[in-house]
């Protein structure tokens, strides 16, 4: 990927000064505006190019539609549930997280209110300061030999498992995506949730909020736990249905909840903070001096190496820029967008186009189609309109344009290339190109083989006409009334139908129509 250029960035947010600190060494100009309301974050965000929240900004498509410099939307934290990542897509907007910043802190949370629900602790403590000395009303249960099932086996979940297993406890879980191999080896046995609900005497969560994890656990899954069983939540409010846990609190099916976090945050409705079997935090799980610093140090590393050009750690919605920071990647996508350029051109009296093929073959390519199909589609897509299409969003713009995408990787094929054809009104046009001495180049279009490969870089005009003896010499004749001088001319070695033709121009064509009476069709372009 070429680097992005980032100058200055907004923190709207109390985050840890080592961020502010190690952006400002790297060349970035850092402002910081905590606690802006909505109206003032929509007005200042057009003067930045980045900005880095906590959990209390909420980053909404109004505040992404005004960022019109925006690139990148730090998340100082795990979750984005408080950034629009779909608005900030169609934009372009890479949205980063930190993915291990408070994984250690919020698996201590998650531990600490396991034990404190094993032992009523808060509830013992606030007894004694009210004056009491009341043993048995505070009656425990050791965790030693008990089923820990663990919702979510990611990283937190493995921290929770690694240290409940010092209790002596039996870890199981579920994870739809963390292969059950690989947590065996942490001691953690995965199963179902059907088999998971009822051997738990204790459950936590730590999946994100979506629609496959919102109300988990609700009145038929806690119908399906042993009676008594015990649940923490310190990933997202609304995994664990609130109405649904009170009702198993009231009825003694749930001996106890630890919450961290809750659908409404603060909690109008206190009838679960204020139940005598449930302990509650105010969103905690990263409010440690050591998560807030790793969080804050590692969204500015992160930000550094992707403008650096190095790496991209923590992208949420641009994991096509994962492989792109070599630099032959560079050269393929800038043939991917050239490509593109170059069918959109030749096809811009018979737009829009419906389908687009994109065929890679040798083994440079055998890793990326994803982020050559995404250059394809940027070339095709750039018109000039406020919709700025790039690697990120390109695919999702094309899908709202109605436009059908397949690629595949041909095997067996040494030779390294790119093969695009697109389908305009029942007509096929084809381009096929590669990289030479590091330069990308175009080998043919449609259907006609140049004898010569094309550089794709400068004024290029292509043409389709009839082979003629007199064809260069008219066609320099016409360029050179219309002030345009050749550079280099390419012709077909084979072709089917009509041949087409490539010209280098020192500048391009104000009017096409010059070439009317010699050509059939023409284009022309700026790589």
């Amino acid at each position: 990927m070429a680097p992005i250029s980032i100058k200055r960035i907004l923190i709207s947010e109390n985050v840890d000064p080592c961020c502010k600190k190690i952006l400002q060494e790297n060349g970035i100009q850092v402002i910081e505006k905590p606690n802006m309301s909505r109206d003032d974050l929509i007005a200042e965000i057009k003067d930045y190019d980045g900005l880095v929240v906590r959990s209390a900004t909420k980053v909404t498509a109004d505040v992404i539609n005004a960022a019109s410099n925006l690139k990148i939307i730090g998340r100082a934290g795990t979750g984005v549930d408080n950034v629009d990542v779909d608005a900030s897509t169609k934009k372009g907007i890479i949205v980063m997280n930190t993915p291990s910043g408070n994984t250690i802190s919020a698996a201590e949370l998650t531990c600490t209110l396991l034990m404190s629900l094993s032992r009523h602790v808060p509830q013992a403590a606030m007894s004694m300061k009210a004056g009491n000395w009341d043993r048995k009303k505070f009656m425990g249960a050791e965790m030693y030999g008990k089923v820990l099932g663990i919702v979510g086996l990611g990283r937190i979940g493995k921290e929770v498992a690694s240290r409940m297993q010092s209790f002596g406890m039996k870890t199981i879980g579920y994870d739809p995506i963390t292969p059950p191999e690989v947590t065996a080896t942490w001691g953690v046995e995965q199963m179902s949730l059907e088999e998971l609900w009822p051997q738990c005497d204790y459950i936590t969560v730590h999946t994100p909020l979506m629609p496959a994890t919102t109300g988990l656990l609700n009145d038929t899954t806690f119908a399906k736990c042993k009676k008594g069983v015990k649940v923490v939540n310190c990933a997202r409010g609304g995994i664990i249905d609130e109405a649904a846990l009170l009702r198993a609190l009231e009825s003694g099916h749930c001996g106890g909840a630890g919450l961290d976090v809750f659908v409404e945050e603060p909690p109008t409705d206190r009838v679960l903070v204020n139940h005598p079997n449930v302990i509650t935090c105010p969103h905690l799980g990263a409010s440690t001096k050591e998560a807030q610093a790793r969080c804050g140090q590692d969204i500015a590393l992160q930000i550094v190496d992707m403008v650096m050009g190095k790496s991209l750690v923590g992208a949420v919605n641009a994991q096509v820029l994962a492989s792109t920071f070599s630099p032959e990647s560079h050269l393929w996508i800038r043939l991917g967008e050239a490509i593109g350029a170059v069918l959109k051109s030749c096809t811009t009296s018979k737009q829009p186009f419906s389908q687009v093929q994109i065929t890679t073959q040798g083994d440079c390519l055998k890793a990326s189609p994803s982020y050559m199909t995404s250059a394809v589609m940027v070339g095709l897509l750039t018109d000039g309109s406020k919709s700025c299409p790039n690697l990120v969003n390109a695919l999702s713009l094309a899908k709202e344009s109605g436009i059908t995408v397949t690629r595949n990787h041909s095997e067996g094929l040494t030779e390294s290339a790119c093969e695009v054809e697109i389908s305009v009104n029942g007509s096929c046009y084809r381009a096929t190109g590669s990289v030479q001495g590091g330069v990308p180049v175009l080998l043919e279009l449609n259907r006609s083989v140049f004898r010569q490969s094309v550089s794709l870089t400068g004024n290029l005009l292509f043409f389709k006409a009839s082979a003629s003896p007199l064809l260069l010499s008219s066609l320099t004749g016409i360029l050179a009334d219309a002030g345009v001088e050749m550079e280099s001319f390419s012709a077909a070695a084979t072709h089917i139908g009509e041949p087409w033709f490539c010209v280098g121009l020192d500048s391009l064509l104000q009017d096409l129509g010059f070439l009317k009476p010699l050509v059939q069709e023409a284009a022309q372009l700026s790589v």
